[in-house]
């Protein structure tokens, strides 16, 4: 099966997060203005796009993101179909998903596919509650992806991301899956590595598993 790219490509001028900073991409040394090479230069913040929140993002003094495990970013995933919801997962909207038993990677698709399309950032995204997180710790999910720029409420993000960043549960973030159907799938994500950083630019990619 051919791997597919989930991330959000990183340009210049693209939407963030509300109040993060803006992405800024240029070219500081061109051959066509008489260098040896083209080089680039890249401003932006850690949650730009797709990328994985640290602990030290929602737990000061935690860990940052060189300690998420690597086994983790890494291994079978289920994309879970959630489209149907219109408002916060809770946890009973978490007990009507069709989530396989035993699943400890789950990719969350919503109805925010369709925000991808929009030209700035929208608050209306779906997300998921900080009960709706307990139930998922509950389940012994290890990984959470969501297919926006934040897995928790806008305007609340605290108890969302300290439930599942204490409990060692991975977080990512900015998922695109326009293009993927629910079901199993195997997972790459890797972060960039920055010592001490509160998220990590990632590349994410997947694969369809057989059922």
């Amino acid at each position: 099966m051919t791997w597919q790219d989930i991330s959000v490509p990183i340009r210049d001028g693209m939407f963030t997060f509300e109040g993060d900073p803006t992405v800024h991409l240029e070219r500081a040394a061109s051959m066509a203005d008489g260098a040896v090479c083209n080089v680039s230069r890249l401003d932006f913040g850690v949650h730009s796009g797709t990328h994985i929140d640290a602990p030290v993002h929602f737990i000061d003094r935690a860990a940052g993101i060189e300690a998420v495990p690597l086994d983790v970013l890494v291994g079978p995933a289920e994309v879970i179909d959630a489209t149907a919801a219109d408002g916060p997962l809770d946890r009973a909207a978490i007990d009507r998903l069709a989530i396989p038993p035993g699943a400890t990677r789950l990719l969350f698709r919503t109805r925010n596919v369709e925000l991808w399309e929009h030209g700035g950032f929208s608050t209306s995204f779906v997300a998921l509650a900080a009960d709706g997180a307990r139930a998922l710790v509950e389940r012994g999910v290890r990984l959470v992806g969501a297919d926006y720029l934040s897995i928790a409420p806008f305007g609340d993000p605290i108890d969302t991301h300290v439930a599942l960043l204490g409990a060692g549960v991975v977080i990512v973030e900015g998922l695109d899956l326009r293009s993927v159907d629910p079901g199993p799938y195997d997972l790459i994500c890797l972060p960039l590595l920055i010592p001490g950083s509160d998220g990590g630019p990632a590349r994410a990619i997947v694969r369809r598993r057989a059922a």
